[in-house]
């Protein structure tokens, strides 16, 4: 991913700040907001790793579970018409909707990560 790091499986944007002249970021796809900062690469990276391990550690000490970036399932909207049209080619293949999609989006999807 673009201007991202990964660390344990969480992702961290890269930013910089001309006007106050350091880099930062958050933790992306959580709900939570993780951020760091650094003054240069090497220690916007490991600021960016500390983020991780603090906040898995305070979710132990806390007694909840971490959130997880991506869970496996997400909503799109889309017209009842094309809602319509996926079912019926999904059941003329004989598979569920969730198979359907997940087929094509597998087939025609990057692989970034």
């Amino acid at each position: 991913m673009k201007d991202m790091m990964r660390y344990k499986d969480y992702y961290g944007s890269v930013h910089f700040s001309d006007e106050d002249d350091v880099f930062y970021g958050r933790i992306e796809f959580i709900r939570a907001l993780v951020s760091y900062e650094g003054t240069d690469v090497a220690m916007l990276r490991q600021a960016f790793r500390e983020a991780v391990d603090d906040y898995l550690q305070t979710c132990v000490e806390q007694g909840r579970s971490p959130e997880k970036p991506f869970k496996g399932s997400f909503n799109v909207r889309i017209t009842p018409q094309l809602h319509q049209r996926i079912a019926a080619s999904a059941a003329s293949k004989g598979v569920t909707i969730n198979k359907y999609i997940a087929d094509i989006l597998e087939r025609n999807v990057d692989n970034a990560a």
